[in-house]
């Protein structure tokens, strides 16, 4: 192997093939290099989110019809990132090599990915690189969900998974829109989602968030767990229900919760929405200014290094991370 050709490979976490995060390993492989629109990110950390589970696994099914139907087009696992740009491509007007990025890439569980300019902005200042990877993708899919209840400063919320990478988020993002929060998390967690501004917690291991005789305007459903029929119960007449979380839709689709809401919300006064949230430059610039600002923090559970992606995976799909872990290449 010639000096030149080592320039030109990297560290990377890589499948060849969809399961558990058994799969997942630790390889040199090929550098990416940048398309014209595109460019190539040196990655100083990666945050875990769910989207890489379903990549990793290929379920639902229907991921496969993007990502592969036997294997993984793009064998490197991981979307969040934050970096220093290290090329561009030829019609990158927005970035130049040196500048510190965040957003999301195509396989940031390595030492370089390759990134879309649309969907990176410049980091924000006051956040390191750790604390600016775990923003993109979770809370965009916060952001996106909470615009679409409509959400009005005095209005009450009820968020599930609250003390999880979305929900920590939600949360926030909530109290600064004026909302009167009330989070869904295990016991270990109740304490976490209150210093996040949450006014109530509901320990869902203890209590039936229906069985109590209140009513909320919105319902923001991360955990992907309740039917649509016992969460509209806890809905207002003429409340929103935002589903977000997909880990309970099925194996095919992962969207049977979402069409079934989409058949009864058919003349009725409540409304059933179930947005797209894909991460772009325009809410990133929105969540950068909130950052700077200090009105949202991120919050880093557990930090991992390129090498233990696996067990930081397994934590993620057995909902042990408080807020959101991420890998750490620098």
């Amino acid at each position: 192997m010639t000096a030149h050709s080592t320039d030109l490979l990297m560290t990377a976490i890589v499948q060849d093939r969809y399961g558990s995060a058994d799969v997942l390993q630790l390889r040199e492989i090929e550098r990416p290099r940048p398309r014209p629109d595109e460019v190539i990110v040196r990655v100083h950390a990666a945050g875990v989110d769910f989207g890489v589970w379903h990549l990793m696994a290929g379920l639902p099914y229907a991921v496969r019809l993007v990502s592969g139907l036997r294997r993984p087009r793009n064998p490197v696992r991981g979307l969040e990132l934050a970096g220093v740009v290290e090329e561009v491509g030829a019609k990158v007007t927005a970035f130049a090599p040196g500048d510190e990025v965040f957003g999301v890439g195509e396989g940031s569980f390595a030492e370089y990915a390759r990134a879309a300019q649309s969907k990176l902005a410049h980091k924000p200042s006051n956040l390191g690189f750790a604390e600016a990877a775990v923003v993109p993708v979770s809370a965009t899919t916060a952001l996106v969900g909470l615009r679409a209840a409509k959400l009005e400063a005095g209005q009450k919320v009820l968020i599930t998974g609250a003390g999880g990478g979305v929900g920590s988020y939600a949360v926030q993002l909530a109290r600064a829109m004026g909302a009167e929060v009330t989070g869904v998390c295990s016991t270990s967690k109740l304490d976490f989602v209150r210093s996040l501004g949450a006014t109530d917690v509901i320990d869902y291991t203890r209590e039936d968030i229906t069985s109590a005789d209140r009513t909320y305007d919105a319902i923001i459903d991360l955990a992907g767990s309740r039917s649509v029929s016992s969460l509209r119960r806890a809905l207002a007449p003429t409340g929103t229900l935002v589903l977000l979380g997909g880990e309970g839709g099925g194996t095919w689709l992962g969207m049977g919760r979402q069409v079934w809401s989409q058949i009864i919300g058919i003349g009725a006064r409540q409304n059933f929405r179930s947005p797209l949230a894909l991460v772009n430059e325009k809410d990133l610039q929105v969540l950068k200014e909130m950052l700077q600002t200090g009105k949202l923090k991120p919050v880093v559970d557990r930090r991992y290094p390129l090498s233990e992606v696996p067990t930081a995976v397994r934590a993620l799909a057995a909902g042990h991370s408080r807020g959101k872990s991420v890998i750490t290449l620098s």
